[in-house]
């Protein structure tokens, strides 16, 4: 894509935490930074992707051009990438997947948007895929306070849950690879999270603000019950036997207890942790 309209989507997501429209919305967008293989310098370009686990995937496609991407070029010379991910910044090491991982892959990708297929049609070339292999160590948040930086966080389990609601209401009669994947992946985050919560953040609140022990007891049970319908979720999901429109309703019913409990957390806990810095 050109450099100026590289940029306006830069700008826009970097603004919105992630969130852009135009031919973006709706869509699982980041922003890549590689060290030229040339040049050294840092180049940053919008990449679609797909979730694979604690990974993501990116799609080397160029459009079906006959070449690849410069920033595959940067990468195989520099495999040290930075992400940005919405409300996260963080550092992941970049691999080119090869034999039957990247079949498999490529194959889910196809599946869930044919329009990959597309693209492979278009160019001699075989189209890589490439895993993003987070390095360990804190996600970086930028400069927001406390309080932004959880609504923001927030934010992207809301985009993400708009995005398989929409993918599983697209669905036909049978549960896609992809689709199992991005339901898993993001049934995991959201444990993740939730156990970040319950063991360091409530306690750390508890400890200077013991006043609001109600209102930590009332999102630990709200956990709880998260738990136990990102569970369902996991069964269903496991199931070779599932039908779209059968999990449909209960990811809907996750996605409501779910924005409540987030709408409920940030009117308590927002203001207090952005004063506490």
């Amino acid at each position: 894509m050109p450099n100026d309209f590289n940029q306006q989507v830069i700008e826009e997501f970097r603004a919105n935490d992630g969130v852009v429209g135009g031919m973006f919305e709706g869509g699982r967008l980041l922003l890549l930074t590689t060290t030229g293989a040339r040049t050294g310098g840092r180049h940053t370009t919008p990449v679609g992707y797909l979730p694979d686990g604690e990974r993501v995937l990116v799609i080397a496609s160029a459009g079906g051009a006959p070449r690849h991407p410069a920033w595959f070029h940067n990468l195989r010379a520099h495999p040290r990438v930075t992400v940005e991910a919405g409300a996260f910044t963080y550092e992941a090491d970049a691999v080119v997947l090869d034999g039957a991982e990247r079949d498999a892959a490529w194959a889910r990708a196809v599946e869930s948007d044919p329009g990959w297929a597309a693209y492979q049609e278009k160019t001699a070339r075989t189209i890589p895929v490439v895993a993003l292999v987070p390095v360990p160590g804190p996600p970086n948040l930028g400069a927001r306070g406390m309080g932004d930086g959880l609504r923001a966080v927030h934010d992207g389990f809301r985009h993400e849950l708009g995005i398989i609601r929409t993918e599983l209401a697209q669905a036909g009669p049978r549960l896609g690879a992809q689709l199992r994947v991005n339901c898993l992946t993001m049934c995991a985050g959201l444990g993740n999270h939730h156990m970040g919560e319950d063991t360091m953040l409530f306690p750390g609140v508890a400890a200077r603000h013991p006043e609001l022990a109600d209102t930590l007891a009332r999102l630990g049970r709200e956990h709880e019950r998260v738990r136990d319908l990102v569970t369902e979720i996991q069964t269903l999901v496991a199931s070779e036997d599932t039908d779209p429109a059968a999990l449909l309703p209960e990811f809907d019913r996750l996605a409501a207890e779910l924005e409540a409990h987030l709408d409920y957390e940030e009117e308590q806990l927002v203001p207090l942790l952005n004063a506490m810095g």
